[in-house]
C-alpha cells in the first residue's frame, strides 16, 4: 500500500509567526497561523485538514460497506466538524461530529442506519483518531 505525505513548514514566533502546507500529491498548498487556527484568520489548519480527510474517509467507507451490503449509493455527503478545546496548559481536539446525509436507493432506514454507525468507527481515519469522541448524525435521503 502507498505511503501519503504532506509537508509543513512554520517561520516565526506562535503568535505572529506563520506556516504553509503542502500535500504530497500536489492537490493543495496553502497556508496556516494561528489566528487561522484559534480566531477566524485567514487560512487552513491543522483541524480543518483533520476534518476534510474524515469526511472524505468516511464517506469512501460507507459506500464500501454499503456495497458489501448489496447497496449501492447514488451519492454520500458527509461534513466532519472538528472541535479544539483548552484543556489544562494546552489545547486538545475534544470532539469530532460527522453530518452524513446519503442517497441509497431500495435500503430501509434501519439497515442504513446500522451501516452507517458501524462505518463510523470502521474507516481508517476514525480508527487513528479512536482517542477522540466520535459522534454521528446520518441521514437517508429518499
Amino acid at each position: 500500500m502507498p505511503v501519503r505525505s504532506a509537508d509543513a513548514v512554520w517561520e516565526g514566533d506562535l503568535k505572529q509567526g506563520k506556516g504553509r502546507v503542502k500535500l504530497g500529491s500536489g492537490a493543495f498548498e496553502g497556508q496556516y497561523s494561528f489566528s487561522a487556527r484559534f480566531e477566524q484568520g485567514k487560512g487552513t489548519n491543522p483541524e480543518e485538514l483533520i476534518a476534510a480527510a474524515h469526511a472524505a474517509c468516511y464517506s469512501m467507507a460507507l459506500s464500501a460497506g454499503l456495497g458489501k451490503a448489496g447497496f449501492t449509493p447514488k451519492r454520500i455527503t458527509t461534513t466532519a466538524e472538528v472541535t479544539i478545546d483548552k484543556v489544562g496548559e494546552g489545547f486538545k481536539i475534544t470532539l469530532i461530529q460527522l453530518h452524513t446525509e446519503a442517497q441509497v436507493p431500495k435500503i430501509d432506514e434501519k439497515t442504513f442506519a446500522q451501516i452507517a454507525e458501524g462505518t463510523k468507527s470502521g474507516c481508517p481515519i476514525s480508527q487513528a483518531l479512536s482517542a477522540t469522541k466520535i459522534e454521528l448524525e446520518a441521514k437517508l435521503l429518499k
